[in-house]
């Protein structure tokens, strides 16, 4: 029986993907032994640009009016000079409006001098929803687990490359986020999904996101409202935060 030509040109074609995703559900969560995401230098900071006349601009330097702790008490972070810096032990900030899909700018500097290593070096997070990570981390010239680095969907899938700055430089995250869609039964209709870019890098291109960010377990999806809001983790580090705003997206 002779081959097609055509079917075997897509086999080719498809093959070297499909092992990429193979290899990538592959490895476990945090493994030390997955390969890190090659280091792109993404330039010097920028100052602060102001934002789009649509957007919801959560901080502005001034105050954390848009803000809460988590257990609705006023925030506990401290606001100088233009940004928030983390007042460790305080627990996160919660924002008081909730969002769907969305559209999300923030800008964030970790320590300097840099204290501790690994995970334990200007450690916070994005929280999507309350729900999905983005990490924060100084992930300039220091090793951590490749999905819990800077820009990681923490605990899932690491950024395609690292475009960390220097600790104590401003770093910018851009974020495209798309919700996931539960069915009436609570099973997932469409995951979520995130483009992320690090300092004006690609670092995350329609990502899925296969689940609430949990530590150290395999991330599995729980149903929730289609409106949440934005969470900033504490993590203990004094990390700062600056120039925070969201365009929500139509359906």
């Amino acid at each position: 029986m002779r081959s097609d030509p055509l079917a075997l040109i897509a086999l080719i074609l498809l093959a070297p993907a499909d092992c990429l995703a193979q290899a990538s559900r592959a490895w476990p969560v945090h493994s030390l032994e997955r390969p890190r995401p090659p280091v792109v230098d993404p330039g010097p900071e920028r100052p602060p640009a102001p934002p789009p006349s649509d957007a919801v601009v959560l901080f502005d330097g001034r105050d954390l009016s848009a803000w809460q702790a988590s257990d609705g008490s006023p925030a506990k972070w401290a606001v100088r000079d233009g940004y928030v810096e983390i007042a460790p032990g305080t627990g996160g900030i919660v924002t008081r409006r909730a969002f769907r899909d969305l559209q999300l700018h923030i800008e964030w500097a970790t320590p300097t001098p840099p204290h501790g290593e690994g995970q334990e070096r200007g450690n916070s997070g994005v929280f999507l929803m309350g729900l999905y990570e983005i990490q924060v981390l100084d992930s300039y010239r220091n090793d951590t687990y490749a999905d819990g680095q800077a820009a990681a969907v923490y605990g899932q899938t690491p950024p395609l490359v690292n475009a960390s700055r220097p600790p104590g430089a401003w770093q910018t995250y851009d974020i495209v986020f798309h919700r996931p869609r539960f069915r009436a039964d609570g099973t997932v209709g469409r995951p979520g999904r995130v483009t992320v870019l690090h300092n004006g890098v690609l670092v995350h291109d329609g990502t899925e996101i296969t689940g609430r960010t949990v530590h150290g377990a395999e991330a599995r999806y729980q149903p929730h409202a289609d409106r949440l809001p934005l969470m900033l983790q504490d993590h203990q580090n004094p990390v700062r935060y600056r120039n925070i705003w969201v365009r929500e997206l139509a359906e």
